[in-house]
């Protein structure tokens, strides 16, 4: 595994009209790749998440998973504006020398995926068998085969949509209230809002869980008589983890750019972009996926020149394409080629 980050020599241009100098892109990287690019699978990752794939999406990747570095070579950037090591609030603004918090420009998907793209030139990366990513992950991956169609050869987006929808933009925004609320928001540290980001994390669990995953795993026992309900220690013990983690500006900022999603913007409409992907393409949804339901990606499916749509049947609602690894294994098996191991390639000589 290699670690590291690519300290772009130059200014990035921003949608929407700022800039970044020089800005880091953290990345994590596992395997050797193919001249032809055939065995790349670049992992575009969720709202909170970071260039360790192996970490938060296990069973899926990692050494005897379907995604085993064995046998490919596995890319993962964490994202513009987030709080691990990639350009974001708490880093350095040159022009004060002071960390950016609040300052921090505005950033959209189109702008995660420039990132991207300069990673890619600066690893020597031209062809990417694979693209793949849920939720935020799947709309960069989205945007990326839009805006680049020629680079991949299969898309997988998980739990996602071509444009974020009015439901999803009212979910970021009470989010945002929250932080909002706190008392310390906007002030020049880097715990500020901390207290009501663990309220919009809380929040924010109702949209990726599903009244029956609650029910299965936070129901009162029997003999609980104390009212100490397991679902209220439940919210709070999810907001307080976030926030050993997690950093507020950074939450706010990509609740932000969740909300700019959409893959028609000055393409002519949705339809129109995603008629421009060449790509293989996949679609998964999960059946009861509140925040991202599966017509959403039954949608993509239909809108591409080569699209497929499969639903998994899950409790557990949209955190599922974190959770069924089992099924989503099984599911995309079929979809991408298999490799065989350097290690077995130099036993047949």
């Amino acid at each position: 595994m290699a670690e590291g980050v690519y300290n772009h020599q130059g200014t990035l241009e921003l949608e929407r009209g700022g800039r970044l100098v020089s800005p880091a892109i953290a990345y994590r990287s596992w395997g050797e790749p193919l001249p032809d690019g055939s065995n790349v699978v670049w992992v575009c990752h969720a709202l909170t998440a970071n260039a360790d794939v192996f970490d938060w999406w296990p069973g899926l990747f990692g050494a005897g998973n379907l995604f085993d570095p064995k046998d490919r070579c596995i890319i993962c950037a964490n994202v513009l504006g987030s709080c691990y090591g990639t350009a974001g609030p708490l880093s350095e603004n040159p022009e004060s020398g002071k960390p950016f918090y609040s300052k921090f420009p505005d950033v959209t998907i189109r702008d995660m995926v420039a990132a991207h793209r300069l990673l890619a030139g600066h690893l020597g990366i031209d062809r990417i068998g694979l693209i793949i990513g849920g939720s935020l992950g799947g709309q960069q991956a989205l945007e990326w085969a839009v805006s680049e169609p020629d680079r991949f050869d299969r898309v997988i987006a998980l739990a996602t949509n071509a444009v974020h929808s009015p439901w999803g933009v009212a979910f970021n925004e009470t989010q945002r209230m929250a932080i909002e609320a706190d008392g310390t928001w906007g002030s020049p540290r880097p715990d500020a809002g901390v207290a009501g980001m663990r309220a919009a994390r809380a929040a924010a669990l109702l949209s990726y869980r599903h009244y029956d995953a609650y029910q299965g795993t936070q129901s009162p026992k029997a003999d609980d008589a104390d009212f100490h309900h397991r679902a209220v220690t439940y919210q709070r013990y999810q907001g307080e983890k976030l926030a050993r983690r997690f950093n507020a500006y950074s939450y706010h900022l990509l609740s932000r750019t969740m909300d700019s999603h959409d893959l028609g913007r000055g393409r002519g409409g949705v339809e129109k972009a995603l008629a421009r992907v060449t790509a293989e393409v996949m679609t998964i949804g999960i059946s009861n996926d509140l925040l991202f339901p599966p017509e959403e990606q039954l949608r993509i499916a239909t809108a591409v020149p080569n699209g497929t749509f499969r639903n998994i049947e899950s409790t557990y609602g949209h955190d599922g394409f974190l959770v069924e690894t089992s099924k989503l294994a099984e599911v995309i098996s079929g979809f991408i080629p298999h490799f065989q191991s350097a290690s077995a390639k130099n036993a047949n000589i």
